[in-house]
């Protein structure tokens, strides 16, 4: 039974470790264990000198960790030389088994897409500069090239932007054309263009609440909780931004009270640690809760 858990620890250190991230559904799925059981693996890593890097809902298992750098003292190479590594290959013959089992061995570590890639880069942030401009003056923009996933289509959008939301990755803008308040996501737009025009219609704005699950809605309700230590951990650690509606109520338990926008994010949290957890309020969400574990 120890060989078993051993072998889930080494197999999520080497997932984690991967240049791909992971949810902690699919870490779940991978290793055949319940939420709970990832989560102490996930503090025996840490106790190890791990160190987990988390962006958005996904896990990665930061290489700088003291554990890997004791470990790669004599093998590792900085971003700087996996660059120079892969320009010096990228003339050979790909059916040469050992160019291909180099190039595979840098993009497991390295992601050079997020290394080399610095015209994305610049024009998203571009485009959150000229958004952030409008939103400041009260001005008018032109989206251009707005790729649409339903209908499959590029078409350009004038909007008067009125909040960046998600980290600047998405803007909540009143849509002349539809006449409707939407939100766009910044990595859809081809370019922003500042039109020298000021709002016409700021009374029809209606702010939309994103929540840590990164759920949207207009009308957000608080749910609050009674949290042991290890959720309350787990959940800043996930989900950084709840630090702030958390309070210490005595040595071991934590009070949340926290507005979300769908029981489905913080649901699905609380009964990957229900017994850590007592459902304080709303009586809709515990409910929600009940039904759930009947199922």
């Amino acid at each position: 039974m120890r060989h078993d858990k051993l072998q889930r620890e080494l197999d999520l250190i080497l997932m984690l470790a991967e240049n791909r991230t992971y949810t902690v559904d699919e870490l779940c799925e991978r290793l055949h264990i319940s939420r709970r059981n990832l989560y102490y693996y996930f503090d025996f890593l840490r106790f190890s000198d791990f160190r987990f890097e988390k962006r958005g809902r996904y896990y990665h298992i930061d290489r700088r960790s003291p554990f890997f750098r004791k470990l790669f003292t004599m093998l590792d190479f900085t971003e700087d030389e996996a660059i120079f590594l892969r320009h010096l290959i990228e003339g050979a013959d790909d059916k040469t088994p050992q160019v291909r089992t180099i190039k595979q061995k840098l993009e497991r570590f390295y992601d050079f897409n997020i290394i080399e890639d610095v015209r994305l880069r610049e024009q998203h942030a571009n485009n959150v500069s000229v958004i952030y401009e409008a939103i400041k003056f009260e001005q008018m923009i032109k989206i251009c090239g707005y790729r649409s996933n339903h209908s499959n289509t590029k078409t350009d959008r004038i909007v008067e932007p009125f909040m960046l939301m998600n980290n600047n990755n998405e803007v909540r803008c009143y849509e002349l054309a539809s006449e409707q308040c939407k939100t766009f996501k910044l990595s859809r737009m081809e370019s922003v263009e500042l039109i020298d025009l000021r709002w016409s219609y700021a009374d029809r704005h209606k702010q939309m609440f994103t929540d840590v699950f990164m759920f949207s809605s207009e009308n957000p309700q608080t749910v609050e909780l009674s949290m042991g230590r290890l959720s309350s951990t787990i959940l800043v650690e996930e989900f950084p931004d709840a630090e702030q509606y958390l309070s210490q109520t005595d040595d071991s338990r934590w009070r949340l009270a926290m507005p979300v926008c769908s029981f489905l994010g913080i649901g699905r949290f609380v009964k990957g640690l229900k017994d850590d957890i007592e459902v304080i309020a709303p009586d809709s969400f515990k409910e929600y809760i009940d039904n759930a574990t009947a199922r």
